[in-house]
């Protein structure tokens, strides 16, 4: 679109958040069922484009994709009208008589702008979220997702009229076209070094916005970890969506005295996995330059197994990384793709001086049977999320908010976490008139009197 259509665009979301249409939580309850009913109509759709777009195994796409949009919908279906009563609270006894309460607004016209690596479900969710809560929405898919991305349109096409919800697709001069817009929020998920741009770039309206960005999120192995499991877990974790994943395990730090046994378990995992050969239940890599970016970083690196390739088809087989050095290009930002580095670690405070060398992560994992390990790990680290003993699992979970912490991420949702980051507190005191005390009006003849009262605070 050019940039006369976006502003008649968002002109006429004004105007229809101005009029009110649809605007009452019943109203917006029906539509998130029709929005269901629609995205249940194009299932098959949705999991064809997403494996033209980059080969994601069907089982992949029910998953990851369709089983979280339609958990967050539903739930928004069955708890909006309890969410949005406004909510009493005590009021300041100084404005005696009076009842105060907290309303969740909605904040207005909302951007969201979705990436490629799970191209239905990181666009739909928040979308979902920001029309429940009474905003209208434009949606910038990721332009190197193009199947999913003509779906989503065609989804919110059928349901919503343009003034409501629109997909508007391009790319990065889009994307620049759409941040130059006064918002009354932004929703951005991708890389750190985007989202830095597009924090940048909304400052000027002060547009208050939700970043959900990645990081090199460590995974620890501690000695008295159940490794089988373990390996199951990490390998899972690692290498679904072929690495493409910002709460994926980015490097595993393996207590030094069960890494060679550990580092056994995880190729005969990844033999398990794999064992026809073929890699028909994994994804390929989204684009050559993706591609040629992962490829480069294993350059002079010790492939301990994997490294297979295939540039026809953006291929790159689960790869296990010896030791690189902190330095390498390997190291110096999130990697995204099915490499996995491996190191050891011989004391808590060799943990310590690894994991705080980087900005703070999006997820953290330990594996681990001591609850004192866990504790310190807790304790030291900040990140945005962890889980023990397993990985990326609390993404599913809609009653925990997700989101980082410094780079990795400003602000959460899912589930009750999208209902307030989509809306605003206003807060309302409703003074009564059957009593006026006459205190704090001029002349002020009280003071000693409320000097006294002070006293009470000081």
């Amino acid at each position: 679109m050019k940039e006369g259509e976006i502003v008649n665009l968002l002109h006429s979301q004004d105007q229809f958040l101005k009029s009110g249409a649809k605007s009452s939580v019943e109203d917006r309850i029906s539509i998130l069922k029709k929005f269901k009913a629609c995205i249940k109509a194009h299932e098959q759709d949705i999991i064809e484009a997403v494996y033209k777009d980059f080969q994601k195994p069907e089982f992949e796409v029910l998953t990851t994709e369709l089983f979280v949009a339609y958990k967050e919908v539903n739930l928004f279906i069955k708890k909006l009208k309890n969410w949005s009563r406004p909510k009493s609270v005590s009021s300041a006894w100084l404005n005696f008589p009076s009842s105060d309460k907290i309303y969740h607004v909605p904040w207005g016209k909302i951007l969201v702008i979705a990436p490629w690596n799970y191209p239905f479900q990181l666009a739909i969710t928040p979308v979902i979220g920001a029309l429940a809560c009474g905003n209208s929405v434009v949606l910038k898919p990721s332009e190197h997702a193009p199947y999913t991305a003509d779906v989503l349109e065609k989804i919110i096409s059928e349901v919503f009229e343009a003034e409501q919800a629109k997909v508007i697709q391009g790319a990065v001069e889009t994307a620049k076209l759409l941040l130059e817009q006064k918002w009354d929020y932004v929703f951005f998920t991708g890389s750190v070094p985007v989202g830095r741009i597009v924090s940048q770039q909304i400052a000027k309206h002060m547009t208050p916005h939700t970043l959900e960005l990645g990081g090199k999120n460590p995974c620890i192995v501690d000695a008295s970890a159940n490794l089988d499991v373990a390996a199951k877990r990490i390998c899972w974790g690692k290498f679904l969506n072929a690495g493409q994943t910002c709460i994926a395990p980015d490097y595993l730090l393996i207590d030094s005295k069960i890494k060679a046994k550990f580092q056994d378990k995880l190729i005969s995992t990844l033999k398990e996995f794999y064992a026809d050969g073929t890699y028909n239940d994994y994804a390929r890599l989204i684009h050559d330059s993706h591609f040629d970016r992962l490829t480069n970083l294993l350059k002079d690196q010790s492939i301990i197994f994997g490294g297979e390739t295939d540039s026809e088809t953006n291929f790159l087989s689960p790869t296990l990384v010896e030791s690189p050095d902190f330095s390498s290009p390997l190291m110096e930002e999130e990697i995204f793709g099915p490499i996995l580095p491996l190191y050891s670690y011989s004391s808590f405070a060799e943990l310590d001086t690894t994991i705080t060398s980087f900005d703070k992560p999006l997820s953290l994992y330990v594996f681990s049977k001591s609850k004192d390990f866990v504790r310190r790990v807790n304790e030291n680290f900040d990140f945005g999320g962890g889980v023990i003993n397993d990985t990326i699992v609390h993404f599913v979970n809609d009653k925990l908010p997700f989101g980082g912490v410094g780079a990795s991420g400003l602000g959460n949702y899912h589930g009750r976490a999208s209902f307030e980051t989509f809306t605003r507190k206003k807060s309302i005191v409703n003074r009564k008139t059957w009593l006026d005390i006459p205190i704090k009006y001029p002349p002020y003849t009280r003071v000693d009197a409320f000097k006294s009262f002070l006293n009470l605070f000081r």
